[in-house]
């Protein structure tokens, strides 16, 4: 194999790539990533078993005006390479040239930049585990940006305890034209969706995504604008791009159903300044201690009163203006789950809506976008 390749295009692929690999493996041949050079590009391969990468850089692809385009990647040799990934990213990002060469003999690679070289010993090809590629399989398309957004209103509420269980990942479903995505940890469940520019023949049935699958999927979006491609099969879903072609393993498992813990009615309405919301809990929050995460809500008409207190902290409370016509209502939410939340809050105003003060707390945060939270009991 002999390629030589623009810098800075092979550094972005290799942290890319990067992103999957672990640092750390029972299998170590996972820790290398495989260079795979073809007549018209070259592509960086990486997984770690349950998500795995394809990064295309074609020859196409170059710099400069018209028929004057130098050519980003230039295969002299077709070939393919199993190196160590950390390494390979690491020498690639530290080099000053703007151009590498990257060329194989015996069973070493060497990477060189004008008078800088690093050998590497590589891995058997055969070795490394085969990743899968789309093809034409049948697919979804949707606005990157929209993609991103949707995960972002999301996967921050999946459970974070290590596992591969149902509420470790995102829901996803297709209904009506719609891509819907749910996360929950069983004290918080956030639910968002968005209008997919097409969508596959046949009915895409639900599947649970592994949160990090879902983050990766976002960081080979470069240009919010571009349509991106999702495709879900038996036992993995995969995402592609103009550049890259992401797949992560399906979570098995019943993800919790959803829909009954939306509250169809409530007695109790609030509409309040979303930013000026965020300021006020997190003052009050400052006070409750770790093993008490606790700040209580009353409401009288346009008015909300936020406390909280802890053993050997003292006592803090706030108020600010609401829209709240009922005599009065009150409720206690874990601080740190309702400021979550609001992070993701686009309108500006964040409406939020329960009936007692042991029933769950809707929050509508933007069109498509609803965040349950549980209460908590506290002491009056």
């Amino acid at each position: 194999m002999k390629v030589i390749c623009d810098r800075e295009k092979l550094r972005e692929g290799l942290a890319v790539v990067n992103n999957v690999i672990p640092s750390k493996s029972t299998k170590p041949v996972l820790e290398n990533l495989c260079l795979v050079a073809t007549v018209d590009a070259i592509e960086i391969l990486g997984t770690d078993l349950e998500c795995s990468v394809r990064y295309r850089i074609p020859v196409s692809h170059g710099r400069g005006e018209g028929d004057l385009k130098e050519p980003v990647v230039r295969v002299e040799e077709p070939g393919i390479a199993v190196v160590p990934s950390r390494v390979t990213l690491d020498f690639v990002r530290d080099l000053s040239g703007s151009e590498v060469t990257l060329t194989t003999h015996d069973q070493n690679c060497v990477i060189q930049s004008g008078e800088d070289k690093c050998e590497l010993v590589t891995v058997d090809p055969d070795e490394f585990p085969v990743i899968s590629s789309f093809g034409d399989t049948p697919t979804l398309s949707i606005q990157g940006g929209n993609f991103t957004r949707l995960v972002n209103r999301t996967a921050f509420a999946a459970a974070r305890e290590a596992g591969r269980y149902a509420m470790h990942g995102v829901l996803a479903e297709v209904e009506d034209g719609m891509l819907k995505l749910v996360a929950t940890d069983g004290r918080r469940l956030a639910y968002s969706s968005v209008e997919c520019q097409s969508r596959p023949v046949d009915r895409t049935r639900p599947a649970i995504v592994p949160t990090k699958g879902m983050q990766l999927f976002c960081r080979v979006i470069g240009d919010p604008l571009e349509q991106v491609q999702l495709h879900f099969g038996e036992n993995q879903v995969g995402l592609k791009t103009k550049n890259a072609e992401i797949f992560a393993r399906l979570i098995d498992g019943e993800f919790p159903r959803y829909a009954a813990v939306i509250p169809k009615e409530s007695s109790n309405y609030v509409e309040a300044d979303a930013e000026m919301l965020t300021r006020k809990l997190r003052l009050v929050a400052n006070v409750t201690g770790t093993e008490a995460r606790a700040v209580r809500m009353r409401l009288t008409p346009d008015n909300l009163e936020l406390f909280g207190q802890s053993v050997g902290r003292g006592e803090a409370h706030a108020r600010m203006d609401v829209a709240f016509k009922n005599a009065s209502a009150e409720i206690a939410f874990n601080p740190d789950f309702v400021l979550e939340g609001l992070k993701s809050c686009e309108s500006g105003i964040v409406k939020l809506e329960f009936n007692e003060k042991t029933s769950p707390g809707k929050f509508t945060l933007g069109e498509n976008y609803i965040y349950i939270v549980m209460p908590i009991t506290v002491d009056a």
